[in-house]
């Protein structure tokens, strides 16, 4: 008995829809992706009558309404700032190595000296964010 020759079927895969989906995705997270997330942390800028905007900013350091410093939105303590500042300004030229420092209104100077001496030490350019004044 002879049996009926099969045809033989390759299986591909639907390169195009591959593209596509990659591209779907890659959109997707450079929407969703954030270079600091510092929404769980709570502080108030103080209030100053001329206010400039800022340019952009190699890192970000925020004092708490807890006096808590956070470098990037991660806490940090103020032995190891410097060097993690050094680490993230690396070898960027004078004038664009900004650091912006976000201090909770109430913060009294024994809390926010510290943190703008090692932004010093670390070569960074302090930039204080501030919120204009209410007329």
């Amino acid at each position: 008995m002879k049996l009926p020759r099969r045809h033989r079927i390759d299986a591909t895969i639907p390169s195009l829809a591959m593209g596509d989906i990659a591209f779907l995705l890659l959109i997707f997270f450079v929407i969703l992706a954030r270079a600091q997330d510092e929404s769980h942390l709570r502080w108030q800028p103080a209030q100053a009558p001329d206010v400039q905007a800022t340019q952009n900013a190699l890192a970000s350091v925020v004092i708490d309404a807890d006096h808590r410093t956070h470098l990037n939105g991660r806490e940090t303590s103020i032995d190891q700032l410097p060097d993690k500042l050094r680490g993230l300004l690396g070898g960027a030229a004078p004038g664009g190595r900004t650091v912006l420092l976000k201090v909770h209104k109430t913060t009294e100077a024994k809390y926010f000296e510290p943190v703008v001496e090692a932004i010093s030490l670390a070569g960074g350019d302090l930039t204080h964010v501030l919120e204009p004044e209410e007329n």
